[in-house]
């Protein structure tokens, strides 16, 4: 049976992509569970910025509040003893796409969502080059 995009194709979806993602983190390393996150939040921040530009509220609202938990979550993650000057600015940055994030929201502007995805995407690619 093929689904359309109506409801019954979008929960199917989702519960793919549930799936999918729970047999990626099984097993993933603590490097590779990162690389994860920031897959995943490159993901939001596109579709934050999408939904943006094409006025879908809803999914703004939704697509944000995923990216902001997956920042609060990198940054909980960050260990600065260990981590020293990079943590703390990789946190600064971190901040600094929550702002964003919010900015955009506010101003119902893509814009600030796209700097915050071209700060975040430099970090996941140098991260994922590391995870590799």
């Amino acid at each position: 049976m093929f689904y359309n995009q109506g409801y019954a194709g979008s929960a199917a979806a989702r519960r793919y992509a549930a799936v999918h993602s729970g047999s990626r983190i099984e097993g993933a390393t603590p490097h590779a569970l990162v690389k994860i996150l920031f897959d995943e939040l490159l993901i939001a921040l596109d579709a934050a910025a999408l939904a943006e530009r094409n006025g879908d509220r809803i999914k703004v609202s939704d697509k944000q509040a995923r990216a902001m938990s997956i920042l609060f979550a990198l940054e909980a993650s960050l260990d600065f003893d260990k981590g020293g000057d990079i943590a703390t600015g990789l946190a600064q940055i971190y901040r600094e796409s929550r702002r964003l994030l919010l900015v955009g929201a506010k101003q119902r502007d893509a814009q600030p969502v796209d700097q915050a995805r071209a700060m975040i995407g430099e970090i996941a690619e140098a991260w994922g080059q590391i995870a590799s």
